[in-house]
């Protein structure tokens, strides 16, 4: 499930929400909290959902960064990882056992660093041009804040490809199907089992679409039913918001 624009917008939890999560548990399903944003770690995420009065635990919330974390460690097990990233990522990582180094690394993995700085951008680039597997988590240009839109992962991508004409060998995060191959893997819940519910279409849905989940569209965010119309992507489900959506 995406978080703003979906269960709350800015610092407002929409009114349908704690009810909406209560019917999931009644019914007996889970609910996880997904999101792009690999700068913060899940803790993080619960701390500043649990403030909004929404419930939820470190299981109940699953980050691109996590993800990458997962991916990595299961496709290049014991591979050496430069990671250009916050310290609340390299915790995420650190507590996965991906082995972290400043010299040498087998792979760079690119996340949303809120603390990049002239010397992770010049030895990313060295590295790169020396060949290394390259690993973004997420592909997002920019980042909402509270004073508009910030540079975020994907300017990061785009900066590191005029410079060294690579693009990463994988992106995880969405609308990519690895972020949701790795939470099926965490959950031991197969992928056709899991409903996506966000309000955008080209990451939300098409993260459901290109992974073989359900789609839910929720037009309380981003979208709006005119987007809707002129989409290529569409969704299994379009509710106005969380409280139409009726569990069986």
């Amino acid at each position: 499930m995406d978080m703003d624009g979906t269960v709350y917008l800015g610092d407002e939890v929409f009114p349908w929400t704690l009810p909406f999560l209560e019917s999931i548990k009644k019914s007996g399903r889970r609910y996880v909290f997904l999101t792009n944003n690999s700068s913060k770690g899940p803790k993080d995420y619960v701390r500043k959902l649990r403030k909004l009065g929404i419930p939820v635990d470190e299981d109940g919330v699953f980050t691109s960064g996590e993800a990458t974390a997962r991916f990595v460690k299961r496709e290049y097990p014991g591979s050496k990882v430069y990671l250009i990233g916050t310290p609340e990522l390299r915790m995420v990582f650190e507590e996965e056992g991906v082995k972290l180094v400043e010299d040498d690394p087998d792979i760079l993995v690119l996340g949303y660093d809120t603390t990049i700085n002239y010397e992770k951008i010049r030895k990313g680039a060295l590295f790169l041009r020396k060949g290394v597997v390259y690993i973004a988590t997420h592909p997002d240009v920019n980042c909402p804040s509270p004073e508009g839109l910030v540079p975020d992962a994907g300017s990061f991508i785009a900066m590191f490809r005029e410079s060294t004409s690579r693009s990463p060998d994988h992106i995880v995060g969405k609308p990519n199907p690895g972020i949701l191959i790795e939470l099926s893997r965490k959950a031991n819940v197969s992928i056709d089992r899991i409903a996506i519910i966000g309000d955008r279409l080209y990451t939300d849905v098409e993260l459901a679409r290109r992974a073989g989940a359900i789609s839910i569209l929720v037009l309380s965010g981003e979208t709006k039913p005119e987007d809707l119309k002129r989409s290529e992507t569409i969704p299994d489900f379009v509710v106005e918001n969380l409280g139409e959506i009726e569990l069986q």
